[in-house]
């Protein structure tokens, strides 16, 4: 691994919405393949990446369930938009040339693996980026809680929070002129504070298991790079 990497493994948690670029549904192919490059520079550094990635640029289970969609088939419809997500990121993934394989929560062996922490490492060492889909496979839980899981499953050293935001604020800065960036944030201050980071579940994974959290800004270009060299962008939660 790069001596100038301070990871040396990460499980980026991407939004479904990122995929869409400036389009208001699906997926934008110059955004996916944008951040497929991005990746293979990290990749490139000897780092150990892996993917976890929403479904809300196709379908979100709690919005089905406010307009009378039963909320568990709801979430399982959105499991297999981040399926669909996945495989947009392997095949932009494949040709740049990084080997790549997707592992499901839910069993569909014709596109992905399911599945299994152990051959998940053994990707991860082998060079190869691995990307989890179908969130944990049972509903109710978001694609945050997936990202904390599969990092405390596979040792992560970091989750890294892509957002369209550059950090944790003290309000929304959409809606508030003064919100101001936290540059460091403790987990307990996070969750009293319902600073909205992470649902709490996700949160509570990340600091019995002692991962840290980054959240930074995506459509920065290079900043995923630049997080993984330990530039002091976004916010970084851990105790």
């Amino acid at each position: 691994m790069s001596a100038t990497a301070l990871y040396r493994r990460v499980l980026l948690k991407i939004s479904g919405e990122a995929l869409m670029g400036e389009r208001e549904y699906g997926l934008d192919p110059a955004m996916v393949t944008r951040i497929a490059s991005e990746v293979k520079a990290v990749n490139g550094l000897g780092v150990e990446v892996c993917l976890v990635i929403g479904g809300g640029n196709i379908f979100r289970g709690v919005a089905g369930s406010k307009h009378g969609l039963d909320r568990t088939t709801g979430d399982y419809m959105g499991m297999l938009g981040t399926v669909i997500n996945a495989l947009a990121l392997q095949d932009a993934l494949e040709k740049t040339g990084v080997h790549t394989r997707v592992q499901s929560a839910i069993e569909m062996r014709s596109v992905a693996e399911p599945f299994i922490r152990r051959r998940a490492m053994r990707h991860l060492e082998k060079g190869r980026v691995v990307i989890f889909a179908a969130g944990t496979g049972s509903p109710y839980f978001s694609t945050d809680t997936t990202a904390a899981l599969r990092a405390s499953e596979i040792s992560a050293d970091v989750l890294l929070k892509a957002t369209t935001v550059d950090g944790v604020y003290t309000a929304d800065p959409k809606k508030d002129p003064k919100a101001t960036r936290y540059k460091r944030l403790k987990y307990m201050d996070a969750l009293k504070n319902r600073l909205n980071v992470m649902d709490s579940t996700a949160f509570s994974l990340c600091m019995d298991n002692q991962i840290p959290i980054i959240v930074f800004d995506l459509f920065k270009r290079g900043n995923i790079k630049r997080v993984i060299l330990g530039e002091a962008i976004g916010t970084l939660v851990s105790d």
